[in-house]
């Protein structure tokens, strides 16, 4: 067995464990590489864009809760760093955290990895109806303030101040949510993108910043039978 192959499969196991409630702390994930190729073509998965509002409580799979993240917002261009999904001025704002029954991580992209966040189920935070609790995961995206600079160029930019700056934050996460409904869709993924959050109670357990702002969140699963 090569040395990735042992990596990949200790990863697997150590995430079902972690999701199996054997660990008691929750721990960086090393999420296996990323598999960009195949899926439905571009204009079946848009015939098949929906929101869902139901989801099975079953867990989504390592690999594709990877590239599910790759999708939304993974690095496709390696040596300039640049995303999947569009960035106003290239502030790259948007943050993504991964909401669990296990605890909440935060996606590294360049490390392709989850990192720990909280260790304790946050879902029925993460949106005001129902059937939140009960999708498998929420990405929660949250626009970083302190990214978005300006340079002595961006005049226009700098006279319009914070109203433009949180229309651009959440224009960006508007892309990785779409981003996220195609990958569903070419997946057989249920996904539903939603605006009623509970934003200061999850802020607070995510532990942000102050110049952290949660935009919108996105439950994720498969569909309910």
């Amino acid at each position: 067995m090569s040395v990735m192959i042992k990596i990949a499969v200790l990863a697997a196991v150590a995430f079902f464990m972690i999701a199996s409630g054997s660990a008691q702390q929750i721990t960086p994930i090393a999420l296996p590489v990323p598999q960009t190729q195949g899926g439905k073509p571009l204009m079946q998965a848009l015939a098949l864009r929906s929101t869902a509002r139901a989801f099975a409580s079953d867990a989504l799979p390592l690999q594709t809760l990877s590239n599910l993240l790759w999708a939304a917002n993974g690095i496709n261009r390696p040596q300039s760093g640049m995303r999947t999904a569009p960035s106003a001025m290239n502030w790259q704002e948007i943050d993504i955290y991964v909401v669990m029954p296990v605890g909440s991580y935060l996606y590294d992209a360049a490390a392709n990895s989850l990192k720990p966040i909280a260790d304790e189920d946050l879902r029925s935070l993460a949106g005001l109806q129902n059937f939140v609790k009960d999708a498998p995961i929420s990405l929660i995206y949250v626009a970083d303030a302190s990214r978005m600079k300006s340079s002595s160029e961006d005049a226009n930019l700098r006279r319009q101040g914070d109203d433009q700056k949180q229309a651009m934050a959440w224009a960006d996460a508007a892309f990785i949510s779409e981003n996220v409904y195609l990958f569903a869709s070419s997946e057989g993924l249920a996904t539903g993108v939603r605006a009623s959050i509970d934003r200061s109670s999850l802020a607070k357990a995510l532990k942000l910043r102050p110049e952290q702002s949660i935009v919108l969140a996105q439950s994720v699963g498969l569909p309910k039978k």
